[in-house]
């Protein structure tokens, strides 16, 4: 396997795993605060910040035009996170971590698979296949192994 390869997969590990870490910590910030809601706030608060120091030091000042041919989809993507992060703030300690996670990829790689099928949001077409198939149906069987095991 090449460093291109190698380096983005391996970043999407960590990421992966950190996604597994906030889910815990966004419940305890929801247990104490009352709410998911305000947890999936903060939670965004804190990673707005983070996010606006390291684009700051990467030093990327695009101008406003290349932004201004958009589709207005393209504008709430950060939509779909707080969604998921208040869900998961929620139900974290109602049904447990490993099955918040796997039932969550299961449903990634639905709409990946979909999405890839039909070419959606300007991804290149990539059809169904059964193999593909088997491998979303292996996801969903490791989710039912997770939640019943």
């Amino acid at each position: 396997m090449t460093p291109a390869v190698l380096i983005p997969i391996l970043l999407v590990f960590i990421a992966g795993a950190m996604v597994a870490l906030q889910a815990p910590t966004n419940a305890m910030l929801a247990k104490a605060g009352g709410s998911p809601v305000l947890a999936a706030l903060i939670s965004f608060a804190v990673g707005t910040t983070a996010l606006l120091v390291a684009w700051l030091a990467s030093g990327n000042r695009p101008g406003t035009a290349v932004f201004g041919g958009l589709p207005w989809f393209a504008w709430i993507g950060g939509l779909y996170g707080a969604v998921f992060v208040a869900v998961a703030a929620y139900a974290a300690p109602r049904i447990g971590l490993a099955t918040l996670i796997t039932v969550g990829i299961a449903g990634q790689i639905a709409m990946a698979l979909w999405m890839d099928h039909v070419g959606a949001l300007g991804l290149p077409r990539e059809p169904v296949n059964l193999g593909r198939i088997a491998g979303a149906l292996l996801v969903l069987g490791g989710v039912i192994l997770v939640r019943r095991g």
